[in-house]
Parts: structure tokens; C-alpha cells; sequence
């Protein structure tokens, strides 16, 4: 069974007025105080934010189990010292964003301007195991038109600066800022997709291959697909279902792949506007139907996707649940619906992110 890991970026604020927090060195300080910890949190591109990784899991219990622990471990921590955590893809209330001081992040700050003073945005990024890097790439090239429906399905970030910003995931559209992000062509094989990464680091535009931000790539660090596609999830239930789907996604592209099934040939200009579709509506509207690439509603859409990788999820035992799992939020509603009905319901930012805080530990 293929393992599955995760990474969750945090926003620090303030308990009472949900303000955001450049604290992100004193709470990594108290956690690396704590030998349990000292290997699971890590630094971000602001100051703002807290990263922290799961161990790689093969079962979604066990995956859920250490998001729960590590979101609660991430909250005591920020505690200590006057601060919280709130899993929310972009801050809902005004944030001056305070680049992290070291090389890698100060040449991004001097390369890029504004792009990396103001990408203060909380992902969640699951990993998969894979073979070989071969493939890696044939799964990377039959995901591509599902992404989107990961992006509605996971969309939780719906404010910028105070104000609502008519997009469920608006961290979407600050990402794709970066040279490198978003959807990509047909790669066809290992070698041309390193060929393609060497190519873009030799140009200087980015400074390594640590800067490819594909929808989906092959990580660096771990035998892995890594797909970057998602929002931070509000709850924790909601990244285990997206971590589900995502090994469902691989399991079934890489057996595409090794029955010659051909990937879906659907241009990157298509794949922009069903991502576009995705971070506008959410599961609000309609989405693009990953085959035909045509308006439907969301709901029919994110049925369409369980379909695709039933095979899949029965043959780990996830089938019932996931499905359990996307009925309730098509029913619920997912990060950014909840935030504009506590908005709402409160009329206060501030009240927003304080009951985001309380959720981000469910």
C-alpha cells in the first residue's frame, strides 16, 4: 500500500484579536525544546506561519491521529508564548507579511518585489510514494486535470486584507505569482521532465530546483509525488479526505500507466481556466469536468472523482469513508463557505478568525 504524508502550513494570531503574529522563530525555539517535536516543525517564508510534516502513513487513521496531534502540539507551542494557531489558507483580517531572515528567502524577496512580500498563503501538501521516477511522471501527467477539484473541494481562503475577495481559494491566485507555479504540459517520460527542471534553473530565474512549484512534481527529498495543489483545511477531517483522494489519484494514474492507457490530452490553457473555475466558485458553483472539460455542477464534479479512483480506494479500504466524507462537506460546506457563514453571521473578521482557531483543532 502506498504511504501518504502531509504538510500543513499554520497562520500565527493573536488569541484575542486574531491578528496575525511574526512569531514563527520563538514558537520553533519552544518546539525544538521538545524532543518529540524537534524533527516536525518547521520555518516558512514569513514570520507568520508555522509549517509542520506528518510521518509518512499508510493508514488514514494513523494520518489523521498526527494531524490532530500536530495542529494541538503547534497550538501549545504558539501558546507559550502569547500566540495561536488557526488553519486558514490566507488571513482574513489586514497583515503586513515579514519575510523570514535568512539567503534563500531574502534572494526571493530581492528577485521577486511584492510577489514574496505578499505571499503569506497556508498549503497543504501531500506526498505519495512511488517506484521509480518514471513513475512519478506518468502519475504526474494523468493527475493534471483532477487538480482542480482537489483546489474546490479543499478552497479556504476566501478573504485578503479585510475584505472578501469573491474567490474561495484567493491563495490560488497569489501562488500562481511565482514563475514557476501551476498546471504543466505532458511530460512523457523521466528524463524529459529533469531535462525541463534543469533547463528552468539554468536560467536564473528561479535558484533551484527547490523553487518548481507545479501543481504536481516529483519531490526532491522523498521517493514521492508531491502535489501542492490544496488550500490548508480548515479541519483536520477535510486534509485526511484530500490526502485520501490524492492517494486514490496516484494508485489509479500509475495503473493507467502500466495498462498504456494514454494521459488526457487537455492543453495548459484548459487546465488554467478549470483551475481558475475551481478557485472562484468552489463547491459554491460549477466546476470543469476534468474528461470533458465543460461546465457541471461541483457536486456532480467531486462525484465524478470518486468514481474515477473507486477501484482504488476500495482496494485500500477507503472507499466508504471518503465518500462519507465528501457528502459531508458538499453538505457542510468547505473552508471558505464556513468562513463567509461565521462572516455572516458575526459581521467581524475578527470573530472569524477566532472561530477558526477553535475549528482548526477538530
Amino acid at each position: 500500500m502506498r504511504t501518504v504524508g502531509v504538510e500543513e502550513e499554520l497562520l500565527l494570531v493573536d488569541p484575542e484579536t486574531g491578528e496575525p503574529r511574526a512569531l514563527s522563530a520563538a514558537v520553533l525555539a519552544r518546539a525544538e525544546k521538545d524532543h518529540a517535536d524537534q524533527d516536525v516543525f518547521e520555518k516558512e517564508l514569513h514570520e507568520q506561519m508555522l509549517e509542520f510534516a506528518t510521518h509518512p502513513q499508510s493508514s488514514m487513521e494513523n494520518l489523521r491521529a498526527e494531524i490532530v496531534r500536530c495542529r494541538k502540539e503547534a497550538a501549545r507551542h504558539a501558546g507559550e508564548i502569547g500566540c495561536t494557531v488557526a488553519a486558514l489558507a490566507t488571513s482574513p483580517l489586514p497583515v503586513s507579511p515579514a519575510v523570514g531572515v535568512n539567503h534563500r528567502y531574502q534572494w526571493m524577496e530581492e528577485q521577486y518585489g511584492i510577489a514574496t512580500r505578499e505571499q503569506l498563503v497556508m498549503g497543504c501538501h501531500v506526498h505519495v510514494s512511488v517506484e521509480s521516477d518514471e513513475e512519478g511522471v506518468a502519475v504526474v501527467d494523468r493527475l493534471r486535470p483532477w487538480l482542480p477539484v482537489l483546489r474546490a473541494l479543499s478552497a479556504n481562503s476566501p478573504f485578503w486584507q479585510g475584505k472578501d475577495t469573491g474567490y474561495s481559494s484567493y491563495r490560488s491566485r497569489v501562488w500562481l505569482r511565482w514563475p514557476s507555479a501551476g498546471p504543466t504540459e505532458i511530460f512523457g517520460s523521466a528524463e524529459r521532465y529533469h531535462r525541463l527542471i534543469a533547463d528552468m534553473v539554468a536560467t536564473g530565474a528561479i535558484l533551484d530546483d527547490g523553487m518548481i512549484y507545479f501543481d504536481a512534481r516529483l519531490s526532491q527529498r522523498y521517493p514521492t509525488v508531491e502535489l501542492r495543489v490544496s488550500d490548508v483545511c480548515l479541519h483536520s477531517g477535510t486534509a485526511v479526505l484530500i490526502a485520501t483522494l490524492v492517494r486514490g489519484l496516484v494508485e489509479t494514474a500509475a495503473r493507467e500507466w502500466r495498462a498504456g492507457r494514454e494521459p488526457l490530452g487537455h492543453s495548459v490553457s484548459l487546465l488554467r481556466l478549470a483551475d481558475w473555475q475551481a478557485a472562484r466558485s468552489g463547491l459554491s458553483g460549477e466546476l470543469l469536468h476534468p474528461e470533458t472539460m465543460r461546465r457541471m455542477p461541483a457536486e456532480a464534479v467531486v462525484r465524478a472523482l470518486l468514481d474515477h479512483v473507486e477501484e482504488a480506494l476500495d482496494g485500500t479500504g477507503d472507499l466508504e469513508r471518503a465518500g462519507a466524507a465528501c457528502e459531508e462537506l458538499l453538505r457542510e460546506g468547505n473552508g471558505a463557505q464556513v468562513q463567509r457563514a461565521l462572516m455572516e453571521r458575526t459581521g467581524s473578521l475578527r470573530d472569524v478568525v477566532t472561530e477558526c482557531v477553535r475549528q482548526t483543532q477538530t
